[in-house]
């Protein structure tokens, strides 16, 4: 079975920065592109940042552009986000998951597995 594990989320100041880990278990890590997503309150699911299976592609989504960084280890089955310059709309419960679809609210479908997400708060 696939697991999931977000951590690293917490209360930043605005303009601070963190970094997110996601372990992924049950699943053969390599063979995957990964995703990390955040789902703020009211709004819908956003595709945050992506990277191919080897790493040697990320694609941000223009809200985090030059702001975000995502990487993985795969000898670890780890995906990690860096945050920096972060701002208060970057305050929602963020979520990795092995893809890029696009998701209307997280968790949800078309992933049937999720982690339980860690909460990033950005606020002075």
């Amino acid at each position: 079975q696939v697991q999931l594990v977000e951590s690293g989320g917490g209360l930043a100041q605005p303009g601070g920065s963190l970094r997110l880990s996601c372990a992924a278990s049950g699943i053969t890590f390599s063979y995957y592109a990964m995703a990390w997503y955040r789902q703020a309150p009211g709004k819908e699911c956003e595709l945050v940042a992506t990277i191919t299976p080897t790493g040697g592609s990320t694609t941000p989504a223009d809200s985090v552009k030059g702001r975000f960084t995502i990487s993985r280890d795969n000898t670890k089955s780890t995906v990690n986000l860096e945050m920096n310059s972060l701002k208060p709309e970057d305050t929602a419960v963020y979520y990795c998951n092995t893809g890029v679809s696009k998701v209307s609210v997280c968790p949800g479908p078309p992933y049937l597995y999720w982690g339980q997400g860690t909460q990033v708060t950005v606020s002075s």
